[in-house]
């Protein structure tokens, strides 16, 4: 009979630990998203330059608008979903490969740009800043959290603007970069 009873409690026990580590692996990952979200932003931006300066052809440009294209549609079903973190990293995995790939691409056409860093790449940056304030604690939680919104608020809306590849015009880069620009000034004053 006691036997029974602890066998039960066990089962139950190693059910519920079961179900408790199943639970913590499916969950929402938003530095992940983050993270993808910034990386299609580089990425549409090198396609969309590449273009424009004539270092990828059309169909290298269309090749590879194809391939984010169906990354972007895996990504929007993973987005704000409760999923296994591997599902990310794959999906980070794959825009990584085709970023390299790009770059090797440009590699082959374009001296090294010496200009000032794209609105992608300072969305990144900004990023860093942003988590890198948050960890340290230089970053009070509730400046933190704006800051945070404002840039995703950014980052969505430079999404959108370069989708398909469509290049931003002159206006709208220049919008985002002065939304850039305002959101690390005030940055700064947290140093």
């Amino acid at each position: 009979m006691k036997k029974g009873i602890l066998l039960s409690v066990l089962v139950a026990f190693g059910l519920a630990l079961f179900a408790g580590c199943v639970s913590m692996q499916m969950q929402t990952w938003p530095g992940d998203q983050r993270s993808a979200e910034n990386k299609m932003v580089v990425i549409q931006e090198k396609i969309g330059d590449g273009l424009k300066t004539g270092a990828l052809t059309p169909d290298q440009s269309q090749m590879f608008l194809t391939t984010l294209k169906g990354i972007q549609t895996d990504y929007m079903v993973l987005r704000d979903q409760s999923v296994d973190r591997s599902e990310w990293g794959n999906l980070i995995i794959r825009l990584d490969a085709l970023g390299d790939e790009i770059n090797r691409a440009l590699g082959r056409t374009t001296p090294p740009r010496v200009e000032k860093p794209r609105n992608g790449e300072r969305i990144v940056a900004l990023q860093r800043r942003i988590d890198d304030g948050r960890v340290s604690g230089s970053l009070p939680q509730t400046e933190g959290r704006e800051f945070q919104s404002r840039l995703d608020s950014i980052r969505r809306d430079y999404l959108r603007i370069t989708e398909g590849g469509r290049y931003a015009s002159n206006d709208e880069r220049e919008d985002v970069s002065r939304r850039l620009d305002s959101l690390t000034i005030d940055l700064n004053r947290f140093r």
